[in-house]
């Protein structure tokens, strides 16, 4: 048991001493970047992005860290390009992301105010469906007004015509009443003068 920890212990320790061997021997244009690189996967919002071109990008700083000192060159140039092309991908694709982010809020933007504008048109209208009842509702009151004053006026005018009529009628009555009684009274005066001179004669 003592074995197996023991060489467990020696076995990390020489894991660990290769690691620091290849750290201080790693090329620092490798070391940077490789950093580019590892900025893209700590980032959120581009850790996702550019995997592909990404992918290019490291085979290509593989290809530097091995590359001859006749052909190292080239493998730079081709690294430098395959980072900034990943890096470039990746803030296109977070880029692409906002914009379909932002056009999807729009559309509901879109939706929501043609879903407001319905509902107050369907508003204006129940208002003016309203508003036409209401002023319908009092024409005909109105109307019903008139006709129920102009038909209280022609009652009127017909009760003063009946008693107009009554009143000539009651009115000739008397003048023909009072018209007879002057004729009697003219004769009984006739015959009384007859009378005053018939006794008068001797």
């Amino acid at each position: 048991m003592k074995t197996k920890i023991s060489s467990g212990i020696v076995l990390a320790l020489l894991l660990t001493a290769a690691s620091a061997v290849h750290a201080e021997k790693q090329d620092p244009e490798v070391a940077r970047l490789s950093s580019r690189l590892q900025m893209l996967d700590a980032n959120p919002d581009t850790s996702g992005a550019g995997a592909y071109e990404r992918l290019q990008a490291r085979q290509a700083l593989d290809a530097l860290a091995v590359a001859k000192s006749k052909a190292r060159a080239m493998a730079l140039q081709i690294a430098e390009l395959r980072v900034e092309t990943a890096e470039l991908a990746a803030r296109n694709e977070v880029a692409r992301r906002e914009i379909d982010r932002l056009d999807r809020t729009r559309s509901d933007l879109l939706v929501e105010a043609s879903r407001q504008d319905a509902a107050r048109a369907r508003q204006e209208a129940e208002r003016l469906r309203i508003q036409a009842q209401i002023q319908a509702e009092e024409a005909a009151r109105l109307r019903e007004q008139a006709d129920q004053e102009a038909a209280a006026r022609q009652q009127a005018e017909t009760a003063l015509d009946d008693v107009a009529g009554s009143q000539a009628a009651k009115l000739k009555a008397a003048r023909q009443r009072q018209a007879e009684l002057a004729k009697r009274q003219a004769e009984l005066m006739g015959k009384s003068g007859k009378s005053e001179e018939e006794s008068a004669k001797p």
